[in-house]
Parts: C-alpha cells; structure tokens; sequence
C-alpha cells in the first residue's frame, strides 16, 4: 500500500520503517527540516534499538522518504497516518491544536483528490477526536465521510527501548471504526503482524490507551509501596512480587477487572486494612493502598445516587450477600445501599435464595442485627410476589437465577454487577452498572 505518515516523532518513525519493512511505499511530512532531512538521507529522527538498520535499508530499497508537503503526500497515497503531538495543558488537558491543524492539511488536500482515502489517529486522544476531526476533514474537502473517506482509532501500545519488537509483534492490534471498507484496508495492513485485531467502537478504540497507560502507572506504584512495606520488615520485596506474579488465575488474570460493583466480603476489606496498618505502624506511607477503600465507598454512594434518580420508592432487591452462591453478609456493599435508603424512607424488599432469616448464625447474624434490624419485614421467600411489588428492582449480585428476571412495563432495572446501558426491553427502563 501507499502510506503517509504525519509526524516524524517516536511513533511516525517507528511505523514508518516497520511498515515500509513489511513491503508499502511510506511517505512523511513534518513541519522540522531536521527530520526530513534525516529521513531522506537514510537515518532515524529518534534513538531506539533496531530503528537505525530498518529506516537505512528500507530507504535503499525505494520504500522510505519525506517531505513538507502535505498535499503531495496525501495525493501519493491511500492511507494517512496521524502521529502528531498531544501535550498536556497545565489543567490536564490535551492541545490538539496539531492534531486539528492535520485534519484541516488533510482536508484541503483530500478536496483535490479522487478515490477513497483512510485518515488513521496514532496519537493518543480524548474520547470524540476522532468524530471532530471528521467534521474538520468534511468542511475542509466538501466530501463525506465513510463515503470518500474514513477515519479511523488505532492506538498504538510501544515502549521505549523495544518500540520496534513492540510494533511486529504487539500482543493485539484495536482498529476502532464506523467503516466496514476501512476496517477491511486496515485488517489487510496488519495481517502479517499475525496478533489478534479487535474491531471495536472508535470510542472503545481512543479510551483503551488512557486505560492502558493509568493501570502500568498503578503497578508500578503499587509495587512501589509494597517494596517500602518490605523493607521496613526487611522482606526481600522482590520475592514477594514474583510470587504474586505466579497467580495467572486471579493475581494476574481478567478475573477481577470487570467494572461492577464494589467489593465486601470478609477478606478484601479486612486484609487491605491490615497491610495499611503495617504501613502506618512503620511510619510507611502508602497512598494508593490508602486510597482503594475510598473509592470503594465512593462506588456505594453511585449506586444509591442512581437509584434516587429513578424515582420510584418501593426498592426490590436481587442479592443480599457480597457474592452470588453464598450467604456471607459480611462487608456486603448492598447492604449499605440498602440501610441507607431505608433511613431515606423507601420501601425495601428482599430476595436472596441463599440467605435464610432461620439459618442465620455466627457473623452473618450480629452483621444484620446491627445494619438491618428490620430484615424480618424485608426478605422474602418468593422472587416472583417481590417482582410484582417493586417499582425499582436492583441486581446486586449475578446469581443464574436472577438472569431470567422478567419486569413489568415501567418498572426500573438497576443492575449493579454489570456495565452497560440495558436496552428498553418488554417496556422498561434499564440503567446497568
């Protein structure tokens, strides 16, 4: 394919050599002299291992070179790549006045050219870019959008050091897009990159990064505070962290990063206090440890926000106990929901089939006489005459039985254990944690 890369930084460059590498004509435009001279002299414009030998070949073989004209290079190809800078603002926001200005070069390029072309944002940016840089690019050409052209999210997931390993061999490729013809271009470009390509939402696609990005930063001062805890105890920290990484089945797994609800039972909350509590005694400060049980009560008060909003006041409640299958109340999060509406004057009733007012014993038992005195009037023996009842039923845990849950035409669903917008089935509201 014809390629043009906007943008002779980190990103531009690397995709420049890999591709070209991979057999396309690659063309850069940048606005530095300096870059473009590197390139057409056969150098890189960065230092990063294996990227000297790749742009020098591909170069004496035809396949690399680079200009400052735009219009020349959008003409000369079929698909343009836009690496160009994002800098932060001091509030933290992004400039994407770069990213806006190359839309616009794009545009009034694209207004002299016939043919389907692909616009294709590497860089990383908020959410709704890729949508503004498509009104841009329809403005400045006169054309559609998804009829002459397309614009597509494709992140890129490069680290410093082995950008080049990274890009031939990334662990998946996100192409987010709203054009089956440009999915099918771009499904075709990386195809001999021979990694998993998800085709998903272009917001899916500009929101992945950020993620990405946060949670390394995360492990990396979590693993940071759990080495000073160490080493005030004198633990080798470093024996610590590679057992952890052991567990590929809950420790290093999918197992507990699916947006939900908040977490109880009786270890999580009693073992994170714990480790906080070494940390102070040693005068260790951890502030992300610090901060977890925060925003695991900021989760809480969302849920009741949500459920005020609705409106309605007889609350039914599917799941007493912090897990589907148990009847350990211990910690439960929906039992805060539910005490807190109670002291707000809704009506609450509750079905759980693990949870028994006559088996009730030990921990479980002295959790309700404390938090929910009243349970004797709320939890009921039959789902159904509950369902009937209720204006606003709650999910609160993800038991198979509640999976076949049919409501009432103007009866709200609040379903706390999963996260996305329930459809206007059999005439009710569905808003879905």
């Amino acid at each position: 394919m014809n390629i043009s890369f906007f943008g002779l930084g980190y990103v531009g460059c690397v995709g420049m050599g890999c591709l070209a590498q991979n057999g396309h004509k690659v063309i850069g435009i940048d606005i530095s002299s300096e870059k473009i001279k590197k390139i057409n002299e056969g150098m890189p414009t960065i230092v990063e291992a294996g990227i000297d030998e790749i742009i020098r070949e591909q170069h004496l073989q035809g396949r690399i070179r680079a200009t400052h004209d735009y219009m020349e290079a959008v003409r000369e190809s079929d698909i343009s790549f836009v690496c160009v800078g994002t800098p932060s603002t001091t509030n933290g926001h992004l400039n994407l006045n770069y990213i806006y200005q190359t839309a616009e070069e794009i545009g009034e390029a694209l207004k002299e050219k016939n043919g389907f072309h692909i616009i294709v944002i590497r860089s990383t940016v908020f959410p709704g870019t890729n949508k503004a840089v498509g009104k841009i690019i329809e403005e400045m050409s006169g054309k559609t959008r998804n009829v002459h052209f397309a614009v597509v999210s494709n992140p890129e997931f490069l680290r410093e050091g082995t950008a080049v390993n990274d890009y031939m061999n990334p662990p998946l490729t996100v192409i987010g897009t709203d054009c089956e013809k440009a999915r099918d271009i771009m499904t075709e470009l990386y195809a001999p990159m021979g990694a998993p390509i998800e085709t998903v939402s272009i917001e899916v696609a500009e929101m992945i990064k950020y993620v990405n990005n946060s949670y390394h930063a995360l492990k990396v001062a979590f693993a940071n505070e759990i080495g000073r805890v160490c080493k005030a105890y004198g633990i080798d920290s470093h024996e610590v962290m590679r057992i952890f990484c052991m567990d590929k089945q809950l420790n290093i797994s999918p197992y507990y990063f699916k947006p939900g609800f908040a977490y109880g039972g009786s270890c999580l909350p009693k073992d994170l206090k714990a480790l906080k509590t070494m940390a102070h005694d040693l005068y260790v400060e951890t502030p992300v440890l610090n901060a977890i049980e925060g925003s695991n009560q900021h989760h809480m008060e969302n849920a009741i926000e949500w459920i005020q909003a609705v409106g309605h006041k007889k609350i039914g409640v599917l799941g007493l106990s912090f897990k589907a299958g148990t009847d350990d109340m211990r910690n439960s999060p929906i039992i805060h929901v539910i005490e807190t509406l109670y002291g707000k004057g809704y009506e609450i009733r509750i079905y759980d089939r693990s949870v028994s007012l006559a088996r009730l014993i030990g921990k479980n038992k002295s959790v309700i006489e404390e938090k929910l005195p009243h349970l004797n009037c709320m939890l009921q023996d039959d789902m159904d005459s509950l369902l009937d009842w209720a204006e606003t039923i709650i999910i609160s845990n993800n038991d198979e039985i509640f999976k076949s849950v049919r409501v009432r035409d103007g009866q709200a669903v609040i379903d706390l254990v999963r996260i996305k917008e329930l459809e206007k089935e059999n005439g009710y509201r569905g808003i879905c944690w």
